[in-house]
């Protein structure tokens, strides 16, 4: 589904952000590396995508109402068979019940461990939108490792952004591990600020977590608020 159709479908529900799944429909749409990520409607539907995903999934849940999903127990990891998806979709619902009656589910496969990174788009009220990137985990909750630059970027401002973190040395392999792929790194902010300038309607865009491996990456959690 195109960008302009996804932004289009939240707004005419009344909505200023993406479902997940939406999300990440528009950041494939733009050629960026997702983890497939389907809503089911129903705990058989849930059952049927896993299988057809493969073992182990993911599931989260999917409300309007409800926008931080660990907070209320909405995500569960590492599922590895259908009675373990059966468990997860009746317990998400159930701990939605209380705020989203018309709460639903999403599934999604578990991605392999790699490096995880974080990157992003904030609206700057005097500049505009302002890309950013860091490492994952405590580097970005603790240490505040990130950087920013103004969109868009050229390809040698992407490349540069993942050398300019306190931490960059971590991507090139930590304790014996494979470095990351920084040219994909880079392929993914170039991306990134591409979206930016083609859908001036996002306010806000945070991919986090995202998995780098020696080759290639994946976008594992993205969430888009609208303007």
């Amino acid at each position: 589904m195109e960008a302009g159709k996804i932004i289009a479908t939240a707004r005419d529900e009344g909505r200023h952000f993406l479902f997940e799944d939406e999300a990440k429909a528009l950041l494939a749409a733009s050629g960026i590396p997702v983890t497939p990520c389907r809503r089911a409607g129903s705990e058989e539907e849930a059952v049927s995508l896993a299988a057809e995903m493969g073992y182990p999934v993911v599931l989260k849940v999917r409300s309007a109402l409800i926008q931080h999903k660990s907070d209320l127990g909405g995500v569960v990891l590492n599922l590895a068979d259908e009675q373990a998806v059966r468990r997860a979709f009746q317990d998400i619902l159930q701990r939605a019940a209380a705020v989203d009656a018309a709460a639903a589910v999403t599934v999604q496969p578990m991605a392999p461990p790699g490096i995880e990174v974080i990157t992003g788009l904030v609206a700057d009220r005097q500049f505009g939108p302002v890309l950013m990137f860091g490492l994952g985990g405590v580097f970005t909750e603790v240490l505040r490792d990130v950087c920013f630059r103004l969109v868009p970027v050229t390809p040698a401002e992407a490349r540069e952004m993942t050398t300019a973190i306190k931490g960059s040395r971590l991507l090139d392999g930590f304790r014996g591990g494979p470095p990351a792929d920084r040219q994909a790194l880079a392929d993914l902010l170039l991306a990134v600020s591409n979206l930016a300038v083609a859908v001036p309607g996002i306010k806000e865009m945070d991919l986090n977590p995202v998995t780098v491996y020696s080759k290639g990456l994946l976008v594992l959690d993205a969430r888009v608020l609208l303007a």
